[in-house]
């Protein structure tokens, strides 16, 4: 009994959490970030006052996690390809690109994030400092690695980065925000993302590297 104890209150813990993240969310998108207070997406998660503030001390702290929760790769894709192929590692890294920021949310995130900036610039840190940040540090990473192995001529990573994202980001996500019926289908995705590839191999590609 007691080797499954801690498994049952880890799982409690880790469904409150999920309750308290889901509950945060749906009222700042309602009542903005200033007008939502923690005592509130307690009651909203149906868990108590003492629970959430056990997980969450701030309402900085608990968008953190949100944002985290947001950018979290699913176990299993979390890890880049290593290089050697880069039109199959830019292929895969595309695709996890599109996964993020499609999942379910995410447009909702950024609208909190650009509702409140104004009057709190902390919340666009956090959504860059946990959020995109890491992911494109990943990325930048990846091309290095490729620049090394000689698959690929990139003098400034930092900068393919930006590019390579930035081509599949202003289709796939950014109309979302001010088109609420924005939908592209998934074959008009694989074709932003294989142009993506394309445009960079183009541009820093090394001879037979595909």
């Amino acid at each position: 009994m007691s080797t499954d104890a801690p498994t049952y209150h880890q799982r409690v813990a880790s469904e409150k959490r999920a309750a308290i993240t889901e509950a945060a969310t749906a009222l700042f998108l309602e009542s903005g970030y200033d007008g939502t207070s923690l005592a509130r997406i307690a009651e909203s998660a149906g868990v108590s006052k003492a629970t959430l503030f056990k997980q969450f001390p701030t309402k900085a702290a608990l968008f953190g996690a949100i944002v985290t929760e947001y950018w979290q790769m699913d176990e299993g894709s979390a890890a880049l390809p290593g290089p050697g192929k880069p039109q199959a590692g830019l292929t895969a890294v595309g695709q996890r690109y599109v996964e993020l920021l499609t999942r379910p949310g995410m447009a909702d995130l950024f609208r909190i994030v650009i509702a409140e900036a104004p009057r709190f610039p902390e919340l666009a840190k956090i959504q860059f400092d946990l959020g995109k940040l890491p992911f494109f540090d990943t990325v930048a990473d990846y091309l290095r690695a490729e620049a090394e192995a000689g698959t690929l001529s990139v003098a400034d990573p930092t900068m393919a980065t930006t590019q390579f994202l930035g081509m599949i980001s202003n289709y796939v996500f950014w109309p979302r925000l001010l088109l609420v019926d924005w939908d592209p289908s998934e074959a008009e995705v694989e074709r932003v993302v294989t142009e993506a590839v394309a445009t960079l191999l183009a541009r820093h590609g090394a001879p037979d590297s595909a």
